[in-house]
């Protein structure tokens, strides 16, 4: 290359880099991540009441230039969702597991399936807010964070729960995690955790249950990764509505939290 033409692509470097650094940071995802993926994965157990709706939420939420990856991963249902997933779904990822396993192991089964640059975890009940992508994943766009995660706690207008032992739950189990890991979140049990996929895809996850959120946090904080935490939208369900989190899976969530604050396995 000519002395001329080196000279004329550093000075157009420099300009879009000066240019990126002098924007809105809001604006960045449209600008610089049109070909990025946001892949989602879905994992469901006998949710035949709510599965629909949160597909075309998921479908409909505006996230810019991002484009969008559904993985749907049915737990073993045993009501009519395995069907509706079937004759609905289009053209999205499915696997269908012939028994139940548990969400841990439903998310990393859905894992191996993702392509995308960045990940999310989404519940197929309709308790989280899809609108809520676009705000979940600018931090990762811009560089800013490889780990995201949505919290309730920030969201004033959140001001009911599933009930007071989650409520009290998840207090403790956010304060447990900053204790033994000098982290600062608010929300460690929170459905919306979204991650580089590169980063989540390199650690061994190992989770059946409910125990992938301790897990992940704490293999995530280990590595000495910072989570950055955004607002978000709350629509809590009760037991009697569907909610599966037992007091066995609180129990479990402390034992791994304590678990993989000294083991090696990270």
């Amino acid at each position: 290359m000519s002395e001329g033409a080196c000279a004329f692509v550093h000075q157009a470097a420099r300009c879009i880099f000066e240019d990126c650094a002098d924007a809105d940071p809001s604006s960045l995802p449209a600008r610089l991540t049109m070909s990025k993926t946001l892949s989602i994965i879905i994992p469901c157990y006998n949710e035949e009441g709510t599965i629909l709706e949160l597909l075309r939420r998921v479908e409909t939420t505006d996230i810019g230039d991002v484009r969008k990856q559904l993985v749907i991963v049915d737990d073993g249902s045993t009501d009519s969702t395995p069907a509706l997933l079937r004759e609905h779904a289009g053209d999205h990822t499915l696997i269908f597991s012939e028994q139940n396993a548990g969400k841990g192991a439903a998310i990393r089964r859905g894992l191996e399936a993702v392509t995308g640059d960045i990940v999310i975890i989404q519940d197929a009940d309709l308790e989280y807010n899809p609108d809520n992508y676009a705000d979940l994943i600018a931090p990762i766009l811009a560089g800013e964070s490889r780990v995201v995660y949505g919290s309730r706690e920030r969201n004033a207008a959140n001001r009911t729960h599933s009930g007071m032992s989650y409520y009290a739950g998840g207090k403790f189990l956010s304060a447990l995690t900053n204790l033994l890991y000098g982290s600062r979140i608010t929300d460690e049990p929170t459905c919306y955790k979204v991650f580089d996929a590169a980063l989540l895809r390199s650690i061994p996850l190992t989770c059946t249950r409910f125990e992938f959120c301790p897990e992940v946090t704490a293999k995530v904080l280990r590595r000495g990764h910072d989570i950055a935490e955004i607002p978000i939208d709350y629509f809590p369900r009760k037991k009697n509505e569907g909610k599966k989190i037992r007091l066995r899976d609180g129990v479990e969530a402390v034992w791994t939290l304590l678990k993989f604050r000294f083991s090696s396995r990270i």
